[in-house]
């Protein structure tokens, strides 16, 4: 079997309800080009296997310090800590015997068929409800064969496909992507590319560009655009109004806004990283109020 039919996947999530028809399966591919300022998933920004610790799970046994074949573990009173030039993270032995699951990895290899065979699973179920597989990530256009290798598969076993996507790809993968999609997830942050950049890491300049190739490649392909609001980074309302009017001046579209969130948090904690987002825990809830009303004004729900 060719690599390009095997790629790293972090998590495949099941029943989940709001991201894509039905209820969908998703699958999580690691790998992000963006470095977002709030992101729920740290564990998807890198492209390899990460090594994660919770130390509340830690027994403070020592079996971990005592299995590195590295010595790249050594146990304090505050818990274990790392070495991470030493450290193999391909190695996974001490996360194969800590009794408490403190040591955990995310990311494993699988292949396309190993995918579909796991979404599968849930195939009685996702097909009443007009669900299906759900390819998320980080960027799963990161994994750019291995995304195609997954949605060709899934084509071969008729199981309705859907991609969350920031955009920030080559044109080419995410247009041979969606040739094989029903339906597209697609995230506008920022407009403006200097704001989009001091954000996310990256100008939004391919993103856009993106978006109007695939409506252009595929006029009848649903899109469903998202914007998470972020406070002050793009909780403005005329950017909003811009964004819902971009959303509202192609066929096939629906928008949505989506509320910032800290779930994601102690993730980083156990990655051994600061959370980045120094702003408000939540949206100001008039602020909310007033960017949903501008969001029904110029974008009315279709029924």
């Amino acid at each position: 079997m060719s690599d390009k039919n095997r790629g790293t996947v972090f998590n495949i999530q099941r029943y989940s309800v709001h991201d894509g028809p039905g209820i969908p399966t998703l699958v999580f591919l690691k790998g992000c080009p963006l470095r977002c300022l709030w992101c729920s998933n740290p564990e998807s920004q890198e492209a390899a296997p990460q090594l994660a610790y919770n130390a509340d799970k830690c027994l403070g046994c020592g079996r971990c310090v005592a299995t590195c074949p590295q010595q790249a573990l050594r146990l304090e009173q505050d818990g274990i800590h790392r070495d991470r030039e030493r450290c193999d993270s391909a190695c996974r032995a001490c996360a194969e015997v800590c009794p408490g699951q403190a040591l955990t990895f995310y990311g494993k290899t699988m292949t396309a068929r190993e995918v579909l065979d796991k979404v599968e699973e849930d195939a009685a179920f996702y097909a009443r409800s007009g669900g299906g597989l759900t390819l998320s990530g980080g960027e799963p256009l990161q994994q750019g064969d291995f995304c195609l290798s997954i949605l060709e598969e899934a084509e071969h076993r008729a199981v309705h496909t859907a991609m969350e996507s920031c955009g920030q790809a080559p044109e080419e993968t995410i247009l041979a992507a969606c040739g094989k999609l029903d339906y597209l997830l697609f995230d506008i942050k920022h407009l403006d590319s200097e704001a989009h950049k001091k954000a996310t890491g990256m100008g939004n300049e391919r993103i856009l560009r993106n978006l109007a190739a695939v409506r252009s490649a595929y006029p009848h392909l649903p899109i469903h655009l998202r914007t998470p609001l972020i406070p002050g980074i793009n909780d403005d309302e005329e950017l909003i109004r811009r964004i819902v009017e971009l959303a509202r001046s192609m066929d096939a579209v629906h928008y949505e806004l989506l509320p910032y969130h800290r779930m994601g948090e102690q993730k980083y904690r156990f990655l051994g990283r600061e959370y980045p987002y120094g702003g408000p825990a939540q949206v100001d809830a008039g602020i909310l109020a007033r960017l949903r009303s501008i969001v029904e004004e110029v974008f009315p729900e279709k029924d």
